[in-house]
């Protein structure tokens, strides 16, 4: 596990730090598919992706749920993290995006570490931003962009994360992440296909250009 924190987070995190996590953290492996936090969930450790894609849900008011962000190899999720302070019960799903791997650090010492190095606390604070930033651009794309524009944010991100171009995914599970229809977004598909900005396959879909 050492050599793979020093390839990820060697520029961020100092050596002794790096140690610590070491002896403390918890590997956990994970496929793509899998619930990892759950609404309602108590969080009592905070993770830090190694290696995959998670993606973080939102149940809405209406007992739908929508895609907040998805967070990567080097990321944190903020909203487990001050569910990890607070003590309080998870109000976010974070399923796999795809394969990987993510360590859990105990919140006891992910507190110890905010007082002890600067390096974490710099991390931490980052991981705040960075999340916040995709959350209120998660609510500019509710609030002011149309069906069309989400859908199309959607795939960029979804193609970002996979490292690739081929999307394989259903119209239904769009659907789902976006909180809207399996017509509507078969509609739109469509729509860009005939655009020119996408083409679509049997089990996946291929962009074309965005």
């Amino acid at each position: 596990m050492k050599n793979l924190l020093q390839r990820i987070y060697g520029s961020i995190l100092e050596e002794a730090l790096l140690n610590e996590i070491v002896h403390v953290a918890l590997l956990k492996e994970f496929k793509a598919g899998d619930v990892i936090i759950d609404f309602g969930d108590n969080i009592n450790k905070m993770p830090l992706l190694l290696s995959g894609a998670i993606k973080i849900l939102r149940e809405d008011f209406d007992e739908g749920e929508l895609l907040l962000y998805f967070i990567e190899k080097g990321d944190t999720c903020s909203m487990s993290m001050a569910s990890c302070i607070g003590e309080t019960k998870s109000e976010i799903r974070a399923v796999a995006e795809t394969d990987g791997q993510v360590i859990m650090i105990p919140v006891m010492y992910m507190e110890l570490w905010l007082g002890k190095y600067k390096s974490w606390r710099n991390y931490v604070f980052a991981s705040y931003n960075n999340r916040l930033m995709e959350m209120l651009s998660a609510i500019d794309n509710l609030a002011f962009l149309n069906m069309d524009k989400r859908l199309l944010n959607y795939l960029l991100e979804k193609s970002k994360v996979n490292s690739t171009k081929e999307i394989h995914t259903t119209h239904q599970e769009i659907a789902y992440d976006l909180n809207t229809s399996r017509v509507v977004i078969s509609r739109l598909l469509k729509a860009l296909e005939i655009d020119g900005k996408i083409k679509l396959h049997r089990s996946y879909i291929e962009i074309l250009k965005l």
